[in-house]
């Protein structure tokens, strides 16, 4: 790749992230010491950040466009976790060198995703060192309908809105622990490369799920942050009812499917629960939708706050496998 020392911060930022608003609510957007934009009346905002640093959430071997891609795509999952409506975003962008090929790929995946989902890139910042890349996302809600992660009562059923352990199953295949055919393989990679944020649905279920998150640190793990902290509640979970891909399936067995299912990350699936009254309501508002919201258990009481797990009826034991990743986590 070529290497141009003649950019610099300023006309780095006009020539790869300045472009165009697609919303009349930004008022000043990039170029000026701050963005100015306007929140609509009887809405309040939600902002979400995530970090990438290479070598941690990424390599060398990744694209640039999925990097920029999946940038947005994690903020953006936040934001549909919450219930609310993609606005505006802004980067913070440290680079070891100018590399105008890199940059070229990064930003056109970046924008993108920005452009489908309205999400207009409005400020940031660009240094010099590590390659590290920190997104912040920012989105509305009507008033008093954001949906919490901490809301969930014993009784409300348990339910994912995708296919889970793809990402991870893809990282293993990309690290060679394992092979699959390659139609398996480019479809497994794009889930990991190119997560769709499911923005659509989080909205849909304002008023109708009352816990939401998405899951990004593996299905165990996120659901442990689904219960709330001072309830005595656990979780029935039905293995059977997990839905889990064809590449999936086909490339493991079944019990190696299950613990990937449940503890590989970067699914980028939202896992919510729904009082008994309300699941007549997601079966009508998510109707029209290809691939439909999964019921996978239930919230149950529970001292222990233990997820009991079964399949076809029977008592499963998961393997002893670490669950979900921890920055700062013991290794």
């Amino acid at each position: 790749m070529k290497q141009t020392p003649k950019l610099d911060e300023f006309n780095l930022i006009e020539h790869y992230f300045k472009a165009k608003s697609y919303r009349g609510d930004v008022i000043v957007g990039v170029g000026d010491d701050g963005a100015v934009t306007e929140v609509p009346a009887d809405h309040q905002l939600v902002t979400v950040t995530d970090t990438m640093v290479e070598g941690v959430h990424f390599d060398k071997t990744t694209p640039p466009r999925a990097i920029g891609h999946k940038l947005v795509a994690v903020n953006l999952s936040d934001l549909a976790a919450m219930g609310a409506a993609p606005s505006w975003g802004s980067l913070a962008l440290t680079l070891p060198t100018i590399d105008e090929d890199w940059l070229h790929d990064f930003s056109g995946g970046l924008k993108e995703i920005s452009n489908y989902y309205e999400c207009d890139l409005i400020g940031g910042d660009t240094t010099r060192g590590p390659l590290t890349l920190t997104y912040t996302a920012q989105g509305v809600v009507p008033n008093g309908t954001a949906i919490r992660r901490d809301q969930a009562k014993a009784g409300d059923w348990l339910y994912v809105s995708g296919s889970l352990g793809d990402a991870g199953l893809a990282l293993r295949l990309l690290q060679g622990e394992l092979s699959a055919t390659h139609g398996h393989l480019q479809s497994l990679v794009n889930r990991l490369h190119y997560p769709t944020p499911r923005v659509a649905l989080g909205q849909l279920l304002r008023g109708v799920a009352n816990s939401c998150i998405d899951v990004s640190d593996g299905l165990l793990a996120d659901l442990n942050h689904l219960l709330p902290k001072k309830g005595q509640m656990g979780v029935q979970l039905e293995l059977d009812k997990l839905p889990l891909s064809l590449a999936l399936t086909e490339t493991l067995d079944l019990d190696e499917a299950f613990a990937l299912a449940l503890t590989a990350g970067d699914d980028y699936e939202l896992l919510f629960t729904v009082p008994e009254q309300n699941r007549g309501r997601l079966e009508t508002i998510t109707s029209h939708l290809k691939d439909k919201p999964v019921c996978i258990g239930r919230i149950v009481k529970d001292e222990q706050r233990q997820v009991k797990m079964t399949y076809q009826g029977e008592h499963w034991q998961m393997p002893d496998i670490k669950l979900g990743y921890n920055h700062f986590g013991a290794p």
